[in-house]
């Protein structure tokens, strides 16, 4: 079959010269709407022009449900021994296991194919290439809600994390994550290492935190996330992945991790919509033939950080928010102000106050010899 398109269900395909056996392709695997694993399978086949640019040369996890997503399942990091000869590998040094693990490479349709027929419902690249593990090519935030929170007040915070890197002349692009919040990546795509990345979020983290506590938490324990929306920085780490983009989510309808504008999601903010900010495998198929990738951009855009020294023992320090006074301006000229949508009562449109003004104001400034205690 071509690259991409809808995939003539059978038992043997033919898929770019490559020869698949397909099996119980009328399995239930979301018994809620009884999409099936051969609808799993078209799906992967139809979004595959969009999907795997971002996933080629990056070490793959699968997230197995061979009975479906109400069933059990399990992560599988090191390629099946019983994978066909064709599909390859990438064997990443894992200093915690002290020992090889063989990475799958989906490069391309015939692996994505192969994989989607293993119930690999979830796809979870890493933040790297495999050529060059230690150096990832964005920077990721996982907005989580926790109920009664959604992925409305994913929206707002997603809203005050772009207007913060766009004083920084940074771009940024939002996604759903399939499930119950919202992610923001800041393509890099230029030298760095996740010694800069991981205390670079977990610092901005603590700002926001610091700034708005009555939304924002920036620590995993379940216990104080009631109502507020995690700021999950941690994602920024070698030994993690993230959800792909157009992945599927063993939810119990087939949702996807979809791209979004920023405009849909101050849309989604402005009328207190979360369903505006959910989509099922079908409608993401339409918003890619009609809208292109909106992802793109994250793959090729080249983005430096500022150079926030001290980061590290700052994020370590919550209350240490005048971290900001350290940063070095990498920009010529300020980015463009956009027009957010305003959250509510408690929470205005205004980007963290004091995060805010101390990046955009005091970015300029030298890096201070010492840490103010604060």
């Amino acid at each position: 079959m071509p690259s991409g398109g809808s995939l003539a269900i059978s038992p043997v395909v033919d898929v770019e010269g490559k020869h698949l056996s397909l099996s119980n392709l009328d399995k239930v695997l979301y018994p809620a709407t009884g999409f099936t694993k051969g609808q799993v399978i078209d799906y992967y086949a139809r979004i595959a022009p969009a999907l795997l640019p971002h996933l080629k040369g990056r070490p793959v996890t699968m997230k197995r449900y061979p009975n479906g997503v109400d069933s059990e399942f399990f992560y599988e990091k090191n390629a099946p021994k019983h994978r066909l000869e064709w599909v390859k590998t990438a064997p990443i040094w894992s200093r915690h296991n002290r020992r090889h693990i063989n990475y799958l490479l989906v490069d391309d349709l015939p692996t994505l194919i192969w994989l989607a027929n293993l119930a690999s419902l979830e796809i979870h690249p890493s933040l790297a290439l495999a050529k060059d593990y230690d150096c990832p090519t964005m920077l990721v935030f996982d907005l989580d809600p926790g109920p009664p929170a959604n992925i409305v007040q994913c929206a707002q915070v997603g809203l005050w994390l772009r207007e913060i890197f766009e004083h920084w002349g940074l771009q940024s692009f939002p996604k759903t994550s399939g499930s119950k919040g919202l992610q923001v990546y800041v393509p890099l795509n230029t030298p760095t290492s996740y010694d800069v990345t991981k205390p670079f979020a977990q610092a901005l983290a603590h700002l926001l935190e610091h700034d708005h506590p009555d939304l924002i938490v920036s620590e995993m324990k379940k216990a104080i996330r009631g109502g507020k929306v995690f700021v999950d920085w941690s994602q920024n780490d070698e030994h993690k992945t993230t959800v792909s983009v157009y992945s599927l989510r063993a939810r119990e309808h087939p949702t996807v991790s979809t791209p979004v504008t920023w405009e849909e999601v101050e849309r989604a903010l402005k009328k207190k919509d979360a369903s505006l900010l959910v989509f099922e495998a079908p409608k993401v198929i339409e918003r890619f033939e009609k809208m292109g990738d909106l992802h793109a951009p994250v793959l090729e855009l080249k983005q430096k950080l500022p150079d926030l020294r001290g980061v590290a023992a700052a994020a370590a320090t919550p209350a240490t928010v005048d971290l900001a006074a350290q940063a070095e301006d990498t920009r010529e000229e300020p980015a463009p102000k956009r027009t957010a949508a305003k959250s509510g009562p408690g929470h205005s449109r205004k980007a963290s106050s004091s995060a805010r003004k101390t990046l955009a104001k005091k970015a300029a400034k030298p890096a201070a010899k010492k840490r103010r205690a604060v």
